[in-house]
């Protein structure tokens, strides 16, 4: 198989189980969210940013690190050493992750919004967790390396299932026994339970991730046997590689994701000297962080699958000199997932308020209005997170972390000065915040990777023909939609149907439009399936 067959294969792989997590996560918002109600929302959502923090720190980048590195040992065939960092590994995220777990369960009263410090139990649930995501990020960038996403995979699911299910069984349940009055003690009851399957979810995955290295762990064995290197690094050695690589990455990580508690905790502290009433900032951002963040995360998942593929695929390129490979690496994984990005913030935009009522009927119309304007956000962010990554599999992590500093800057000086000048803008800066940060970002790196890999976008076929096949599907999709709301008054059918038809619409005006061969679709995640499809409806014959 070849090395580009090899990268979609494995990007297919990781933006397969990347959306079906997302998809779970997306479906169980909603009788959560029937149970917590808008004001619960928004103490999960205030807890859960500032446990997503502390796991940045902590280890959100660690598979990202453990899979550059083991990946340059593999590729240099120094198995010994491959393995030595794998142990480096798990005793540093054991540090780390322990020490960010006593810092949310001790330190959370002081990093939470001071008008809502009502999250702070559901924050102390999550603590012990951060320490189990240290450890399962090890055993996923191991396994990255090797090529092999399928544990990876197979573990984001059963992680997001649990999840799902304990999530909304505890949140019932403690509701149901200690708020049954409702109120403030539903919400923050409601918020624990919420926070419980987070947890539950980690174990879950950490478990069957130490089942998978058990049940390989005598073929590692054989091949670090069979290395023949007589340089071995020490621990010391393998400690400074895995501190001088992670740290970088997780300041970069850190200011790619810190917008989301910094926006929170400025909107949420900003609205508060304007009088707003500290429920209803709750309220708001419960929407905005629990409706609108969960349905444009499903298309995002597709580019952080991609950068977690291509990393060690562009870190092997690099580390034997072969430029001009990686960059092709590179194109292939931007434009496989603008494929699937730009469809979806058409889609998103056109089918917002169907979408949003079918899916949260307890959403309000607040958080429709967010998702039809805040679309712009995934092209962008997908676009940030793949070149970010280009940048770390290099050893440009500085760079990185200088572009990302550099928008997270402007992110909140425009988020201050919109709330101060604007304060009726409410959610909406953030909104607004957010997509400036993303677009100064990825046009940061874009410069960067022209810089160090001469890098060059192929801007028609990743970016124009997908739009154009897109907006035809856009038209399509809203047309057909109002037309069968009208006829039958069921919005749920519709909007199946009328996603259904859009999806078979912008694969046909893609074909046509971009004069894509069948052996060119082959290529594309699940395209067997696609060219089967093409093929009963004879546009490939």
């Amino acid at each position: 198989m070849s090395k580009k067959n090899t990268l979609v294969k494995n990007a297919s792989i990781l933006m397969i189980a990347s959306m079906v997590s997302r998809v779970i996560g997306l479906l169980y918002r909603r009788p959560l969210g029937d149970i917590l109600g808008s004001v619960g929302l928004g103490y999960y959502g205030y807890a859960s940013n500032l446990y997503s923090i502390l796991l940045l720190i902590s280890s959100y980048s660690i598979p990202m690190a453990v899979s550059k590195i083991v990946s340059e040992r593999l590729a240099l065939k120094q198995y010994k050493n491959a393995h030595r960092v794998f142990r480096g590994a798990l005793m540093y995220a054991a540090v780390v992750g322990g020490v960010a777990a006593l810092v949310a369960f001790f330190g959370g009263r002081f990093l939470l919004p001071q008008n809502q410090l009502n999250a702070l139990p559901a924050l102390r649930v999550l603590a012990p967790t951060i320490f189990l995501s240290a450890l399962l990020g090890v055993f996923r960038g191991y396994f990255q390396a090797h090529q092999n996403m399928t544990p990876t995979s197979i573990s984001q699911i059963a992680e997001q299932i649990m999840n799902a299910i304990v999530s909304i069984l505890a949140a019932w349940l403690l509701v149901k026994n200690l708020a049954p009055q409702g109120g403030t003690d539903r919400a923050i009851y409601g918020a624990v339970g919420g926070t419980m399957g987070t947890a539950a979810g980690v174990i879950t995955g950490l478990i069957f991730m130490l089942f998978v290295y058990l049940v390989n762990r005598n073929i590692f064995r054989k091949r670090i046997k069979r290395d023949t290197h007589k340089e071995e690094e020490s621990y010391g050695q393998v400690f400074s590689i895995i501190f001088l690589m992670v740290t970088p990455i997780i300041f970069t990580t850190f200011i790619n994701n810190a917008s989301t508690y910094l926006d929170s905790y400025l909107y949420s502290s900003l609205q508060d000297l304007h009088g707003f009433d500290a429920d209803a900032i709750s309220a708001a951002y419960g929407e905005f962080s629990n409706y609108y963040i969960p349905l444009i995360n499903i298309p995002l998942a597709i580019a952080s699958a991609s950068a977690s593929a291509l990393m060690p695929e562009v870190s092997g390129q690099f580390a034997l000199g072969n430029h001009e490979e990686a960059n092709k690496q590179i194109n292939t994984t931007i434009r496989l997932t603008m494929f699937i990005c730009i469809p979806a913030m058409v889609g998103l935009t056109v089918l917002a308020y169907p979408i949003m009522g079918v899916l949260f009927p307890s959403s309000s119309e607040l958080a429709a209005k967010i998702l039809m304007f805040g679309t712009l956000y995934v092209v962008f962010t997908a676009l940030a997170t793949i070149t970010g990554s280009v940048l770390q599999s290099i050893g440009k992590q500085r760079t990185a972390l200088i572009n990302a500093a550099f928008s997270l800057g402007l992110n909140l000086v425009a988020l201050a000065v919109l709330l101060i000048l604007v304060p009726r803008l409410d959610i909406y800066a953030v909104m607004i915040a957010n997509i400036l940060f993303s677009v100064v970002y990825c046009v940061l790196n874009a410069f960067s990777m022209k810089r160090y890999l001469g890098h060059k976008n192929e801007f028609r076929k990743t970016y124009a023909e997908p739009m154009a096949a897109s907006v035809i599907m856009g038209i399509v999709a809203v047309l057909v939609y109002k037309g069968l709301f009208r006829l039958i008054y069921r919005p749920f059918i519709a909007v199946c149907v009328a996603i259904v038809l859009a999806m078979l619409v912008y694969m046909v005006s893609y074909v046509k439009v971009s004069h894509t061969t069948e052996e060119e679709m082959r290529r594309f995640p699940m395209g067997t399936k696609l060219v089967k499809v093409l093929r009963m409806i004879r546009i490939y014959r």
